[in-house]
């Protein structure tokens, strides 16, 4: 009868190995209220953005966006309210007006230290344009499943700006999912 025990969960545990996946690869369903994907990455529209503890106005302020544009990924959905998720894991809910659709990404917001080469085109020995910092944040306008198109404008200590626009390694980025693939 042991035995029999034994084999029975063997089976229910090997016979649908597709039934356990990566935390990493999440169900897309869609969202009642949007009608689009959940999860989906958008970002913060305008700063600063409170975020509560639940979904209303009525609920605690668990923090506070002070940076506009910083990526975030919607999890779930009630009526105009959404549950977001930031680059440190950190959990709550805003606004729809709040947030944009609009793809940024943080590059490498968990390395402190290092540099992520920017390239001048997808390929992974392509000629390098810039070297980027841990977290900077940029806006990605492409992805095809391994290198993402991004552009970046930076200050440098002469106050003059300047922008930047190549390719990184899409692994190396927050703000888009691991193989996905837009334009």
């Amino acid at each position: 009868m042991r035995f029999l025990a034994v084999l029975c969960a063997l089976l229910v545990l090997f016979a649908s190995p597709g039934t356990i996946a990566p935390a990493q690869a999440q169900a897309t369903q869609v969202g009642r209220s949007s009608g689009l994907p959940v999860p989906r990455f958008v970002s913060i529209r305008n700063a600063p953005v409170n975020v509560r503890v639940g979904p209303g106005t009525n609920y605690d302020i668990a923090f506070t966006f002070v940076r506009p544009g910083v990526p975030v990924e919607i999890t779930a959905e009630f009526d105009t309210w959404r549950r977001i998720r930031d680059a440190e894991g950190d959990e709550g809910w805003v606004h729809q007006n709040l947030v944009v659709g609009d793809r940024t990404a943080l590059v490498a917001p968990w390395q402190a230290e290092g540099s992520i080469a920017l390239r001048v085109g997808p390929q992974p020995d392509a000629a390098v344009r810039a070297w980027l910092a841990p977290s900077m944040l940029v806006a990605v306008h492409s992805c095809d499943a391994s290198a993402c198109e991004i552009r970046l404008s930076h200050t440098g200590a002469d106050g003059r700006a300047t922008t930047y626009q190549g390719f990184v390694a899409q692994e190396t980025l927050w703000g888009v999912y691991a193989g996905e693939v837009f334009d």
